[in-house]
Order: C-alpha cells, then structure tokens, then sequence
C-alpha cells in the first residue's frame, strides 16, 4: 500500500501541556504568554500516564462560539527540546473523518476491495456503526488510548493504576457486528493507532477474560480485526499501513 497524506487546514501549534484538569481539558503553554486552556478530545485514560511537561500539537478551529477554540491533537513522549519528535495521535473524535477520507480514496481495499459506496453512521441493531461499505461491509473504527502500546521512557510518570472494565459499547459492537453476518456478507473493526506502535492487544482489564471470549466467538462468526497506523505530523496525517490482526 503505497502511503497517503491527509494535509489539515493549517500547520498544528506546539505547546507544552501543563495539566488535565479532567478529561475534557488540557491547559497548554505555548511559550508566549499566560497558558491556554485547551479541549482534550480523548473521553478516556491516555496510556495511564502523567502528560504534565510533555510537547503537543494543537490547532485552532477559528470558531468563537466554541467554548475552548483550540484542541490538543497529540502529544509526545520526547522532551520538550528534543528535535525531532514523534507524535502520538489523540484526537478519538477526528478518527471516523481521517477513515473516511482515506476509504473514499481507496486507501483500505485490502479491507473493502474497490469502494463504490460509503455510507457514516448506518443503524445495526441498538447501535450506530461507524460505516457500511458497498453495501456489504460493515466497518466499525476503534481508537484505543487506554494502554500506549510502546516504549515509555523512564522519565514519563505514570499515574496509579486504576481498575479499568468499561468494554460493555465494545462488546455491544462485537455482537451486533457477528449477527450483521446473517444479512451482509462481511464486518470488520480497524483499530486505529496514531503512532509507531508494538501492534494492537486487548487491554488485561478487569472483563479481559469475557472480552477474549468474545472476541474469539465473533471472530468464528467471521467478524474481521483489522489494523491501521497513521503518523501525525504538525503538518496532517499519513496511513502507513494497514493489516489483519492474527493476534489481540
């Protein structure tokens, strides 16, 4: 799969996050005045960890009705004087519009096959799926943020461990999924990871074991798990790749 670049509107902003106050805020320095309190578009833990300190890239929706203009898109693990960095994705919220675009260009055959029709946010069950490709696809898209499944260096603090059991929409989405199968021909989850990664794996949560199972029953059934890593830049976002998980 040759690689595809989906430019944003303008150039990210860096800045130093200073705190998260909850999980729908960050406040931000940028060096140039008093910080700035920012949206955190993650809902979830990020990666149990402490980003107090560390770099991240932010844009502006240039919207003066929005309560907090400026959003965090990602962080990273780096030093703030580090050069370069890499950047881990957060934006769970821009997901679905970065698959979108890269399906309509055709960028996930190896999950659709040529892509003549692309329908958001298709009724199954007591859910909304993420998409219905062709008429027969069912795409669900998942942006796990729980557990950064990479290298965290020795001076990134963590925060302390927190039960974590909150897989019932997972599940939900599993099921419906495997019982779409007696009416469409396929469905699939792509779990979108937006940096350099270790490869995806279920969080070891409190409902692990339930989760593997299933998974494992969905999987018979002939529900798809697939993969996708993009590389977030100040400038917009790459695919890298895309391939079907064997392991989870």
């Amino acid at each position: 799969m040759s690689e595809l670049f989906l430019p944003f509107p303008e150039p990210l902003r860096e800045g130093v996050i200073l705190a998260r106050p909850n999980r729908f805020i960050m406040d931000v320095d940028f060096g140039d005045g008093e910080p700035v309190r920012c949206h955190c578009p993650a809902v979830s833990r990020i990666g149990g960890l402490d980003l107090t300190g560390r770099p991240c890239l932010v844009s502006d929706s240039h919207n003066p009705k929005r309560k907090m203009p400026l959003t965090v898109e990602a962080y990273s693990l780096a030093r703030p004087d580090d050069r370069p960095k890499a950047w881990i994705g957060i934006n769970q919220n821009a997901s679905n519009r970065y698959v979108e675009h890269f399906l309509r260009e055709g960028a996930f055959e190896a999950i659709t096959g040529p892509v003549a029709t692309v329908r958001r946010e298709v009724p199954l069950g007591n859910s909304r799926l993420d998409f219905l490709v062709n008429d027969d696809l069912y795409l669900e898209v998942k942006t796990p943020l729980v557990q950064m499944q990479t290298a965290i260096p020795a001076y990134v603090p963590r925060l302390p461990e927190v039960p974590f059991n909150s897989t019932e929409r997972a599940l939900r989405h599993l099921r419906e999924l495997a019982a779409s199968l007696e009416t469409h021909e396929r469905a699939a989850i792509l779990y979108c990871l937006y940096y350099d990664n270790f490869g995806f794996r279920f969080y070891h949560g409190t409902t692990y074991e339930e989760v593997l199972a299933t998974v494992d029953a969905c999987r018979a059934a002939g529900v798809e798990l697939w993969q996708a890593d993009f590389e977030v830049t100040s400038q917009g976002v790459a695919l890298k790749r895309c391939y079907e998980l064997e392991e989870w």
